[in-house]
């Protein structure tokens, strides 16, 4: 009961690299998606960590294939797709923060039928990881959600929603939150995907709410304000390891696996969270920020192993 499943999208994200002469855009790829990023850093530090996703056929596949076998990520589970793979192309600004161009239609990732699913609903595992565009883009975004109730007797739900305003319009995932909140366990947010499920909200209405859904832990990312939480309606928060980034790829993603990482460490992933203290959640957190720190320093989703973060003392 100490591996942790996510499912989700596996992307390839292009940078656009050196202008490469006139009518040349050069693009340097790197594999991607949230869920993808998340079992990346959720296997480097340590955690035995399952994917399941539909990659693609062709290079873009491969290289998405071949970043999560060489993070010791068991993609045994994942459907060989037909369907070509999706692809961002990545802006980073001065700021180091990213916004991406979705080529997306018809692509692998949100295929997913009842047979596949079924047959890959990952019994034994402590913890269950989804979100992002997989859960909410049709066909597969209502099948995942079927896997996740059919995990949730046996399995600590997480769910990340991970927006994408510019590709799924945010009143669709408003639509689902209502369910989402009545699966999750864990609900991890930015405070920019905040803003866009629940305009003119405060965090402490929203904690409220959800909590009543079913929701045992809430957690706001702020990026360099840190991050604030809810435990059952107990109030936590942390601030942010100050640092100069590179860019802010996959750094809540980062953070999200810090966080599960940390609390299966301690012992608390498998049920309903009822045995966390607010002590167990700072601890968590604090390890996460700094995960994702580390993730912000160095170009793309490329998350620390485990080994660097214990050579430096940090054993969380």
């Amino acid at each position: 009961m100490s591996e942790i499943a996510v499912i989700g999208e596996a992307v390839a994200d292009a940078f656009p690299a050196s202008p490469g002469g006139p009518g040349v855009l050069e693009l340097h790829v790197r594999p991607g998606g949230s869920p993808v990023n998340t079992a990346v850093a959720l296997s480097r530090l340590g955690t035995p960590t399952r994917f399941l996703g539909r990659l693609a056929a062709g290079p873009l596949g491969d290289l998405v294939r071949a970043h999560l076998a060489g993070s010791r990520v068991d993609i045994s589970g994942c459907v060989d797709a037909a369907e070509p793979a999706t692809l961002a192309i990545a802006k980073v600004d001065q700021g180091g923060q990213a916004s991406y161009e979705f080529y997306a239609d018809g692509t692998a990732d949100w295929q997913w039928t009842t047979g596949e699913l079924s047959a890959r609903t990952p019994w034994g595992v402590s913890c269950t990881h989804a979100g992002s565009l997989a859960l909410v883009r049709a066909p597969g975004g209502p099948l995942i959600e079927e896997l996740l109730e059919r995990m949730r007797a046996h399995s600590t739900i997480s769910i990340d929603p991970n927006l994408r305003p510019h590709l799924v319009d945010p009143a669709a995932c408003r639509a689902r939150l209502d369910r989402w909140t009545g699966l999750a366990d864990v609900f991890r947010l930015s405070d920019e995907d905040f803003g866009l499920l629940c305009p003119g909200a405060t965090p402490d209405e929203a904690f409220d709410e959800w909590h009543a859904k079913g929701v045992g832990l809430v957690v706001i990312t702020r990026g360099s304000d840190g991050a604030v939480a809810s435990l059952r309606g107990t109030r936590i928060a942390v601030p942010a390891v100050r640092i100069e980034p590179v860019d802010t790829v996959g750094a809540g993603d980062a953070f999200t696996a810090g966080l599960l990482h940390s609390l299966r460490r301690q012992g608390h992933l498998g049920g309903r969270l009822t045995d966390v203290s607010a002590d167990d959640v700072r601890a968590a957190m604090g390890f996460a920020v700094r995960v994702a720190a580390l993730t912000c320093e160095v170009p793309g989703a490329d998350p620390p192993w485990g080994d660097s973060l214990a050579s430096a003392g940090d054993r969380s």
